[in-house]
């Protein structure tokens, strides 16, 4: 459907993953956690955060895309997310609370589906999500060693989770953590490709307006509504 290839994060969020984040002071206890404690402080602390994003996706073989950059934003108890991609091209992923929206300006095309079909097992669903983690996820605390790829920042501490179902279309998820905040994503799919995100200007706990979550069809767009 487009002509672009759909990196990892973007396809999680439709059928297989995305992902969001938040930053917020704790005991320095917490640092040293295991990632699985941290991840559940953040759930349980975090309600809404925005901040920025870089990624960077290597494909099954080993050809580097281009370097995207964007910001996100989520509010958990709402059930909604933006994540906004602005360069190298524009490309926008929204949840509204009860329908999921991708929009791609280049093609003037902009695709909708229910919000739980599409984000159900998707690292969208650990981050953002109100649900429990553990009725979708294995979730295993690793060492460095046991991580998709090297990583230069020794200090997180990594977790994987990896969906219970077949149907995700991705195989797992390594999460890096510090001080109880996502920092670090690395996302390994289906086809074989593998997405490295890094979290950034990370406020949390903020009021953010409601219009943030609202998408509004540009003239001249084609709008289709996905089963």
């Amino acid at each position: 459907m487009y002509r672009r290839l759909i990196n990892p994060l973007q396809q999680s969020v439709f059928s297989i993953s995305l992902t969001f984040l938040v930053a917020f002071h704790v005991a320095n206890a917490q640092a040293a956690d295991p990632a699985s404690m941290q991840l559940r402080h953040f759930i349980k602390d975090v309600q809404q955060a925005k901040g920025e994003f870089s990624q960077k996706t290597v494909t099954e073989q080993q050809k580097d895309q281009n370097k995207q950059k964007g910001t996100f934003a989520f509010n958990r108890q709402k059930g909604q997310f933006l994540w906004e991609v602005n360069t190298p091209y524009e490309q926008l992923i929204l949840a509204d609370g009860q329908r999921l929206i991708q929009y791609d300006p280049d093609l003037s095309q902009a695709t909708e589906r229910e919000l739980e079909d599409a984000v159900g097992s998707s690292p969208a669903a650990i981050l953002f999500g109100s649900r429990r983690i553990d009725d979708a996820f294995e979730i295993q605390d690793l060492k460095t060693d046991d991580l998709a790829q090297k990583t230069q920042t020794q200090k997180f501490a990594w977790l994987r989770a990896t969906p219970k179902s077949a149907e995700a279309g991705f195989q797992y998820v390594d999460m890096g953590f510090y001080n109880s905040m996502p920092q670090q994503l690395i996302i390994v799919d289906s086809f074989g490709q593998q997405s490295d995100i890094t979290l950034k200007s990370i406020e949390t706990n903020i009021d953010l307006p409601a219009n943030l979550f609202e998408f509004q069809i540009p003239d001249g767009v084609d709008f289709i509504k996905l089963q």
